[in-house]
C-alpha cells in the first residue's frame, strides 16, 4: 500500500450486509485537485459508473454504496492515486480507463491477465491499457511472434502495435519497424490525385504516421523514415520480400484477399514479429470477394505461436458514443433475417463476433 493513502473502514451504523462505506485518507492535500478533477468532475464521473456516493472533507473521501460497487469505486481511486503519485495527472480517458478495468476485474473478465497491467515504454513514456482486452493484446504481443489483434474502430488495436514496434526499435531488438495496409478505398475514389506513387497511397497510410507520431519526436519520424529504420508501404509492394529482423503490422487486414494474407504472412523471416489487426465487420472488398483476415482466423487459430485477441464495443476507447455506435450497429446486423447478400457475408468476410471470440494464448 502507498504511504501517501491509507485504508480505513469507516463503521457503518447499523452495519449492512447489501452496503458498505469506506473512507480513504490520503496525506499530500496538494494532489486532490489532480485526483477529483475539475469541479470535481472525476468524482461525479466515478459515481455515475460505479453507482456510489462520494463524499470529501479534508483529505478524506468516503464511498458508500453497495458493498461489490464500493469496492470497484475503491479500486478506481487507487489506480488514479497511484498514477498521480507517479506524476500522471488524470484526465477523462484516464479515469475511464480506470473505470473499465476496474469492471473487467468484477466481472472476471477472461481477458484480464492475472498478473500486473502491463506496459509497453518508449522513450515518450508508458503507454498503459485502458481497457482489459487491452492488457490481454499487450501480453500477446509480449509473448508471441505474430498475433492478430480483432475488433472494431476504436479499441487500440493499430495505435498499441505500433508502439510495440517502436518499444522494441528503441530497445535495439529488431531493426526495423515494417508498417503495412491493402490500398482499397472505403467508398472513395483516390486514385485520380495527381502526384507519384507514395503521394497516391499515403491518404490510405495516415493513420499509421498518426500513431507513429504520437511515439516519437516529429524529427526523429522524418530521420528514421529517411534511413529505412520505418518502412510504409503498401502490401502490393510485399511480394517477393523477406522481412528479417523487423516487426512488421499489416493494418486494416480484412481488406486482403485470402491470396494477400498467405503471401504477407508468408513474408516473416528470422528475428521478425507480426501484429495483423483489423475488423471483420467492415469490409471494403468488391462484393463476392473472400476476406483473407477471416480465413486466416480459421486456419490459424490453432496453431503454436500464433495468438489472438478479440474485441468488442466495450473496448472502444474513442469517445463513448463510438462504443454505442458499434454496440447498435451489432444489433442491427444480429437480428437482420438471411438475404442473399446476408448468405454471402462469410464471403465477405461479415462474422459475428461470438464466432470470432478468441483471446490471447
Amino acid at each position: 500500500m502507498s504511504n501517501a493513502l491509507a485504508l480505513r473502514n469507516r463503521p457503518a451504523s447499523p452495519p449492512s450486509s447489501e452496503s458498505r462505506s469506506v473512507t480513504l485518507q490520503f496525506e499530500d492535500n496538494a494532489l486532490l485537485p489532480l485526483l477529483y478533477g475539475e469541479h470535481d468532475r472525476h468524482l461525479a464521473r466515478i459515481e455515475q459508473r460505479c453507482g456510489v456516493r462520494l463524499a470529501s472533507r479534508g483529505n478524506r473521501l468516503t464511498i458508500t454504496g453497495n458493498a461489490e460497487r464500493t469496492g470497484m469505486a475503491e479500486q478506481v481511486l487507487r489506480g488514479l492515486w497511484r498514477g498521480i503519485e507517479r506524476g500522471q495527472a488524470p484526465g477523462a480517458s484516464e479515469v475511464e480507463a480506470a473505470i473499465r478495468m476496474a469492471e473487467g476485474e468484477m466481472e472476471q473478465d477472461p481477458r484480464l491477465p492475472l498478473q500486473d497491467i502491463p506496459q509497453i515504454r518508449t522513450r515518450r513514456g508508458a503507454i498503459a491499457p485502458r481497457t482489459p482486452a487491452q492488457s490481454a493484446y499487450m501480453e500477446t504481443l509480449a509473448k508471441h511472434e505474430m498475433v492478430f489483434g480483432i475488433g472494431p474502430a476504436g479499441t487500440g488495436k493499430t495505435y498499441l502495435a505500433v508502439a510495440q514496434g517502436v518499444a522494441l526499435l528503441q530497445a535495439g531488438r529488431v531493426d526495423r519497424i515494417v508498417l503495412s495496409r491493402p490500398a482499397v478505398e472505403a467508398g472513395e475514389r483516390l486514385g485520380f490525385l495527381p502526384g507519384d506513387m507514395k503521394e497516391k497511397v499515403d491518404p490510405y497510410l495516415r493513420p499509421l504516421y498518426d500513431a507513429l507520431h504520437d511515439m516519437l519526436p516529429a524529427e526523429q519520424v522524418t530521420r528514421r523514415l529517411a534511413a529505412g529504420e520505418i518502412e510504409i508501404a503498401p502490401l502490393a509492394f510485399m511480394r517477393g520480400r523477406t522481412l528479417a529482423h523487423c516487426f512488421a503490422i499489416l493494418d486494416e487486414a480484412q481488406n486482403t484477399t485470402p491470396a494477400q494474407m498467405k503471401m504477407f504472412l508468408t513474408r516473416m523471416g528470422e528475428g521478425t514479429r507480426m501484429a495483423i489487426t483489423g475488423d471483420p465487420s467492415q469490409v471494403d472488398l468488391p462484393y463476392g470477394q473472400k476476406s483473407g483476415l477471416v480465413e486466416a482466423i480459421s486456419i490459424l487459430r490453432d496453431v503454436p505461436g500464433i495468438g489472438f485477441t478479440h474485441f468488442d464495443e466495450r473496448d472502444v476507447v474513442r469517445h463513448p458514443l463510438v462504443g454505442r455506435i458499434v454496440s447498435a450497429y451489432g444489433k442491427m446486423e444480429g437480428a437482420r433475417p438471411a438475404s442473399p447478400e446476408a448468405r454471402s457475408g462469410e464471403a465477405r468476410g461479415r462474422v459475428a463476433g461470438k464466432e470470432l471470440n478468441v483471446t490471447g494464448k
